[in-house]
């Protein structure tokens, strides 16, 4: 019915209507605040790759923006110390090999009583030291970068040069920086290239002094490219606790998936965070 403007219902009508009146009470009413932020990589999933030895680069087999395997071989570095170590390892091998035969020839004469007792100990002190040094060189080699498989592998039957030096991925990922040349001289102290895993990037937040109390870790946040519609929901897993002392800022990080690839790091974002507050519906 209609009483002085204003429709009345009787509460069988609101019923089949679908309306359903609640009595107001407390309530949690949340505000949304922005802050501004920049994609960059995942700084736990960044690889410099840096040679351990000195030489001159004869291969490089990826480019920039090149995917890579985890093992895959993506350079070859031409190096002298590598075929020291190497050749070093190998003479010891032999030493190793000739004081075994030396040792059990003694060992055999004097279980015999022909060879004098203090003889068989000299040749067992000798083979001791020499399985010592090819120990030594092995880890050396393993220190430089080769891996037991290639040790095993050199022990057996050397093929190919001495002297080449082989890096490859650490993981799985894309070449995001190079520095590096056909010819040009490698040395352990600069970067060849960047590799970077992308199927997780971080979104750094610049928190403003007055929006501290507001953020904190597992806080959800929605995340949006400022230049396109991309946009996604991730969980605050960092806040700074520093604030710098020229910008008056923090830092804090949302951590995204990105298995497709389309969060590209630098671009820049606004990040949403709900602050939650206790206040009363009114009706």
């Amino acid at each position: 019915a209609q009483v002085d403007g204003h429709v009345e219902l009787t509460s069988e009508a609101a019923q089949a209507a679908g309306i359903e009146i609640l009595s107001a009470g407390p309530q949690r009413v949340g505000s949304v605040f922005e802050l501004p932020g920049e994609v960059s990589f995942n700084a736990d999933m960044v690889a410099h790759v840096v040679p351990r030895v000195a030489g001159v680069i004869s291969s490089s087999l990826k480019n920039l923006g090149d995917p890579v395997r985890k093992g895959e071989l993506i350079a070859v570095i031409e190096s002298r110390e590598m075929a020291e170590a190497k050749s070093r390892y190998l003479v010891f091998l032999k030493r190793e090999e000739l004081a075994r035969t030396v040792f059990e020839r003694t060992e055999n004469l004097w279980k015999k009583s022909v060879t004098p007792e203090q003889s068989y100990l000299n040749d067992k002190k000798a083979l001791e030291e020499a399985k010592i040094e090819t120990m030594a060189a092995a880890q050396k080699l393993l220190a430089l970068g080769l891996s037991e498989q290639h040790v095993e592998a050199l022990a057996q039957a050397p093929s190919g040069p001495l002297n080449r030096y082989e890096l490859h991925a650490p993981f799985d990922g894309v070449v995001v920086k190079k520095h590096m040349a056909i010819g040009e001289w490698a040395t352990e102290n600069k970067d060849l290239m960047v590799l970077a895993d992308l199927s997780t990037v971080w979104v750094e937040i610049i928190v403003y002094v007055k929006d501290l109390e507001k953020i904190r870790v597992g806080q959800k946040a929605t995340v949006k490219c400022d230049a396109s519609d991309l946009h996604a929901t991730g969980v605050v897993s960092y806040v700074g606790p520093l604030v710098g002392e020229e910008s008056r800022t923090a830092r804090a990080r949302v951590v995204l998936p990105n298995h497709d690839n389309r969060w590209r790091p630098g671009l820049f974002v606004t990040v949403k965070l709900a602050e939650e507050k206790i206040g009363r519906a009114h009706v």
